[in-house]
């Protein structure tokens, strides 16, 4: 798939709401709360056009059970595409506009991306780092295949800032 940065938009917040919409009415009670999560849920940060939403769910394994019906509505089922007790959704194909991950609520990945979220949102000139750094990656290489893992060393350091953010945070509370 080919890199396609954009500047922030409201859109993806709407995006966000209309799409949870619609998996409420598919999964009921099964999810507990939504979150939306990547460089779509940060204001001013420039970002592959893709929503990040995060489903925490009572239980992973019955996720399972709605395939079919998030077939029927454009998704393909990827399993937990690395990362145990995750199962995500992608829909759009080459045009990709949502990531639906699913966690279990006590897993331990829903922190990690909740907090850079909310170091992001926190810190807007991280967030104009990170956002700068991206363009600089997407007119370096142009497919994801190559951009993601180029990101890797600087998402992580960024993971670690965040969370001395938090826990900073909670030592002076």
């Amino acid at each position: 798939m080919r890199v396609r940065l954009r500047e922030y938009t409201e859109d993806w917040k709407r995006m966000f709401n209309e799409e949870a919409d619609v998996l409420s009415t598919i999964f009921g009670d099964e999810i507990l709360s939504f979150e939306h999560f990547g460089s779509t849920s940060v204001p001013g940060m420039k970002a592959k056009p893709v929503i990040d939403m995060m489903c925490l769910v009572k239980d992973i394994e019955r996720i399972d059970e709605y395939n079919e019906q998030m077939h029927s509505l454009g998704y393909d089922a990827a399993g937990d595409w690395g990362i145990k007790g995750r199962r995500l959704f992608r829909k759009g194909g080459d045009k990709r506009t949502h990531h639906i991950h699913f966690y279990q609520m006590d897993n331990p990945q829903i922190e990690r991306h909740l907090i850079m979220r909310d170091y992001l949102l926190s810190h807007p000139e991280e967030a104009r780092r990170y956002s700068l750094f991206k363009e600089e990656l997407a007119e370096k290489y142009e497919f994801t295949k190559d951009y993601s893992p180029a990101k890797k060393a600087f998402v992580s350091e960024m993971e670690k800032k965040a969370i001395e953010w938090l826990n900073s945070k909670w030592e002076s509370s």
